[in-house]
């Protein structure tokens, strides 16, 4: 949801963003593009009447709509016109990358900065540092202004290197 909000964001248009427990009434702007809605199972009564005005006033002016949960909106313990709603749309269920995936999208990243990721490197990123995406493509950003500014290939000493500068 974070990486749907950002792309609409860095195209210059405003985004609104509800949690469950923010509070209500939830207000649409007029000049939103889009509408995110998170943690939808978390939702109580008046969060779920909320998100109801919300999605019917969305549609009403062309606003797309977002919103993402820990189950698909079937099995959501919610009001049924807003459960139903939540449905309308195309839903997702989005699994966590394996290993080699991770590696695979690191080694993208890598290719469009324009370097090479040694499977190595790789191995040893994800034994030493959180493996989730966000975390790991600072670090690849890090490595990449690292080795530049040191004329250094990209190799297992050169991360060692850049962790031992690191505060």
């Amino acid at each position: 949801m974070r990486g749907l909000a950002a792309r609409v964001a860095d195209a210059g248009l405003p985004v609104g963003w509800f949690m469950a427990r923010d509070a209500v009434p939830w207000v649409l702007q007029p000049e939103w593009a889009l509408v995110v809605i998170d943690d939808c199972e978390s939702m109580d009564a008046a969060a779920q009447h909320a998100a109801f005005v919300l999605f019917t006033e969305a549609v009403t002016h062309g606003v797309p709509l977002a919103a993402a949960g820990r189950l698909p909106p079937a099995d959501l313990r919610l009001r049924d016109d807003l459960r139903t709603r939540l449905a309308w749309g195309h839903v997702f269920a989005l699994q966590p990358l394996s290993e080699a995936d991770t590696c695979e999208a690191m080694a993208t990243e890598a290719r469009r900065r324009g370097f090479d990721l040694p499977p190595e490197v790789s191995s040893y990123l994800l034994s030493r540092f959180p493996r989730d995406l966000g975390t790991l493509m600072k670090l690849l950003a890090a490595l990449d202004n690292h080795s530049l500014a040191t004329s250094r290939r990209l190799t297992v000493p050169l991360v060692r290197d850049l962790i031992t500068r690191s505060p």
